[in-house]
């Protein structure tokens, strides 16, 4: 996690020390509530003084309070203005207060959060929404949206991310390439429902991405009873191609085997990725074709709006900003290889 330099000298000029100042942020982005436990654990800290004066520290400036009891201990609710404002997030919801059951999940995330400090956490909607419709140019309306309804008439507020869950992108295990990596929390109070509701708002952006990493983050082993299960009948089947309406989106190389295509990601893994590394190109994707699609379609002198409806992008600088290049001769030879590759003589 990298944690802006200003930012912390901000919250130490409040009277934290460093240690106390970065644990403040990471609390005051994440989740609002925290336990003295979760201070020690953040700092290495033991039993004793250092623990007791930071948690007087921000009762006495007003900046905290104690909202409840928890297992650990008392708990502790970070809402003020003040400390969230040097951090440049004073409209954080986590300011506000809450249910107890959005307290214990934000108490389970603050905790894996605390044992993972070393992803890089996309923090905020703005950087999420940033991430796919920029960076990946999906549309926004594939994104985990909220409306809100406003008091003056015909006014609505879209919110996106509403959940805050954990969202980053890392490698699933050490060796291979980055993956967008989602996340559900389970504080124990939550009902098969909820779990399915979430899988169901975000399914729309599951299909847009070639591959994903989704995680069940729970408390205690009995959480996690079922949940394979109910991931796999909601979100896999549906993420499988339909004949009569993904055919042309969805289905690229039919299996020989069972004369259906195999998903978009068994393909590229078993094929696409060991062809790119034959011509020397690592961690060749589906979404390469998109760029390079792009490009020579700029280069060929198609309308740039006739390519931003052809590649489904909502704002059309992401096809000028992001997709379209200049394709080298060099790089185009290295493409006529994996087509080669892919599509032998004859095909």
């Amino acid at each position: 996690m990298n944690i802006p330099r200003v930012h912390i000298e901000r919250i130490r000029g409040l009277g934290y020390t460093e240690s106390e100042a970065r644990f403040l942020y990471v609390v005051g982005v994440f989740s609002g509530y925290f336990t003295l436990g979760q201070f020690r654990a953040f700092t290495g800290a033991s039993y004793g003084k250092r623990p007791t004066s930071f948690a007087e520290k921000p009762i006495e400036q007003g900046h905290a309070r104690i909202c409840g009891q928890a297992q650990r201990g008392s708990l502790f609710h970070l809402f003020s203005r003040t400390v969230y404002g040097q951090m440049e997030k004073d409209n954080l919801r986590n300011r506000k207060r809450h249910s107890l059951g959005f307290m214990r999940t934000r108490l389970v995330l603050l905790d894996f959060v605390l044992a993972n400090l070393d992803l890089a956490y996309f923090e905020t909607e703005q950087e999420k929404v940033k991430f796919f419709c920029q960076e990946l140019g999906i549309s926004k309306e594939y994104l985990p949206a909220t409306v809100y309804e406003s008091t003056a008439p015909d006014q609505k507020t879209i919110r996106y991310f509403v959940d805050k869950f954990p969202l980053f992108v890392a490698p699933p295990f050490s060796g291979l390439p980055p993956v967008v990596t989602f996340s559900y929390v389970d504080a124990g109070l939550a009902r098969p429902s909820g779990f399915a509701s979430h899988l169901a708002a975000y399914q729309p952006l599951f299909r847009e991405l070639s591959r994903f990493r989704f995680l069940y983050i729970a408390a205690q082993e009995a959480h996690f009873h079922g949940v394979r299960q109910r991931f796999q009948s909601i979100v896999r089947r549906p993420l499988e191609p339909d004949l009569s309406t993904e055919i042309l989106r969805s289905w690229v190389f039919a299996s020989s085997r069972t004369g259906r295509p195999p998903h978009p990601w068994t393909a590229e893994r078993r094929w696409l990725l060991r062809a790119g590394r034959k011509v020397g190109i690592e961690r060749l994707g589906w979404h390469a074709f998109r760029h390079t699609y792009s490009s020579l379609l700029n280069e060929y002198g198609t309308d740039v709006k006739v390519q931003q409806e052809l590649l489904r992008h909502a704002d059309i600088r992401t096809t000028l900003n992001i997709y379209t290049t200049a394709v080298p001769e060099r790089l185009r030879k290295a493409n006529r290889k994996v087509v080669r590759l892919l599509l032998p003589t004859g095909t």
